[in-house]
């Protein structure tokens, strides 16, 4: 393992990260906020860190497998730390550990936050704020890859490091070329919506903002109340829309765009995506208005933005779904665990390994059935291999058994269960908000400082998607 081109490639990512703490230093800068020294000396350290190994490692395009992994977990790791020098040294409610938990959050799109009074930060900090979503959101790498020259096998070994393996399946194209679809999408996305929000009434610092937290599908807001705060039926459905534009696959994006409609139209996960969000829609509707609403329009305005925030991990909120009848609240659960596709900014175990794995059931059902049958599973009309089955399988398993341990380790640190279960899952897939004291109105701020560490570990783990992290902990793998 070669230490010194990790630390080139962590200095290119901290010199990305110090572009946006200076955009948003100048922003504290013509707001006259208190937010400028700390966005700028953030910047200059970042940027002292970042150039420091570029000037003194000479540039390789030949990289390992296990040093792509570790360039990978580093950069993220960096960027997280460098992410929480501006609070902690802006204060307010900042302390180590709640600037550490908002660092992350942000970063893996979590959304999560320990801020009571968000409206008190200064603009630049507000700012770098949403910026760490976006740039977390399509993965730090995705974009240094799209703007350093062609890197050869370094690239391609940085490329299958960063995506998820489920994702993988979906893009069969050269890496270049899958960077810049997904790079060019990204930011197409975020030029449409920006327009829109300013269409429906929000100002210019409120749409680049939410629009970075909506496409990046994290969930960060400049208000107390979230989208709430707005109270504007048009914004929201803005929001809705890219929420679930920004989860699905950006491949299949990236063909409706160019006019090849029948890769949408074809996709099983498309349709599965759509249908269950659908029926959420439809069935949480019901329930909130028969118990919570007095008239089915607002029950379908709150339930369906509530639901597609939920089910795409974005965690944006206009109403308190902590309130809800006990059955929207299973619902709201089980799309914090699922979330949305593979391939998009979303976390959760994705739909695809979900597909995957019902399929693998009635294979296995089959197969009973019939003993001397060949069965195959398809994705899409592509053959998955027995690897993608047993990786998505055992990616689902140790994935509920994370989401076990944390709720078992908050539920010991005296948070109640139904906050310490969907508090966890909300951070193992990067949704945000829970139910309860964590629910879509409140915040993490009551969570002890050991159980803030605990959650912002498996914040890590479910954007890493649990194996990058595990190795880059592993003795071994350095040596």
């Amino acid at each position: 393992m070669r230490i010194q081109i990790i630390f080139r490639y962590i200095g290119i990512i901290l010199i990305f990260n110090a572009i946006f703490l200076l955009i948003s230093a100048g922003i504290s800068f013509f707001a006259e906020d208190t937010g400028f020294f700390p966005l700028l000396y953030s910047a200059l350290i970042a940027a002292l860190f970042g150039l420091f190994p570029m000037i003194f490692v000479p540039p390789t395009k030949d990289i390992s497998n296990n040093e792509g992994m570790m360039i990978v977990v580093s950069s993220w790791l960096a960027s997280c730390l460098i992410g929480t020098l501006p609070y902690f040294l802006w204060g307010g409610e900042f302390s180590l550990t709640n600037a550490w938990f908002e660092s992350v959050s942000g970063y893996t799109t979590t959304g999560a936050s320990i801020l009571n009074d968000i409206e008190a930060l200064p603009m630049g900090i507000l700012f770098w704020r949403a910026s760490t979503h976006w740039i977390g959101g399509i993965g730090i790498i995705i974009f240094v890859l799209s703007v350093l020259p062609s890197m050869g096998i370094a690239g391609m070994i940085l490329y299958r490091s960063e995506m998820s393996p489920a994702a993988l399946h979906q893009f069969k194209m050269r890496t270049k070329e899958a960077v810049r679809i997904l790079v060019a999408v990204y930011l197409g996305i975020t030029v449409v919506e920006t327009i829109a929000l300013m269409i429906t009434g929000l100002n210019l610092f409120d749409s680049i903002t939410h629009t970075f937290a909506t496409v990046a599908t994290g969930g960060f807001s400049t208000k107390n109340m979230s989208i709430a705060s707005f109270n504007n039926p048009a914004a929201e459905i803005v929001i809705m829309i890219f929420m679930l534009i920004s989860g699905m696959n950006f491949g299949l994006l990236f063909a409706v765009i160019i006019g090849n409609f029948s890769s949408l139209r074809s996709s099983s996960v498309v349709k599965y995506y759509l249908s269950i969000n659908f029926i959420a829609v439809v069935l949480v509707s019901l329930n909130t208005y028969l118990n919570n609403y007095e008239s089915l329009i607002d029950s379908l305005r709150y339930s369906s933005f509530q639901i597609l925030s939920i089910g795409t991990s974005t965690g944006f909120a206009n109403a308190d779904s902590s309130v809800w009848p006990g059955f929207s609240q299973i619902i709201i659960i089980l799309f914090t665990l699922q979330c949305a596709c593979a391939g998009s900014t979303s976390g959760g175990i994705k739909i695809d390994r979900v597909i995957i794995m019902f399929k693998s059931f009635y294979k296995r059902t089959k197969q009973i059935m019939y003993p001397n049958a060949v069965i195959s599973i398809s994705m899409d009309k592509k053959k998955a291999n027995d690897t993608l089955i047993e990786s998505a399988i055992i990616y689902i398993l140790f994935y509920l058994i994370i989401v076990l341990a944390g709720t078992l380790i908050l539920s010991l640190m005296n948070v109640d269960a139904l906050s310490a279960f969907s508090g966890t899952s909300a951070a193992m897939g990067n949704v945000g908000p829970g139910l309860s004291m964590v629910g879509s109105l409140e915040n993490y701020s009551f969570i002890p400082d050991l159980g803030k560490w605990v959650l912002s570990f498996i914040m890590l783990l479910g954007r890493l998607e649990i194996y990058g992290l595990v190795i880059f902990l592993m003795p071994r793998i350095w040596r």
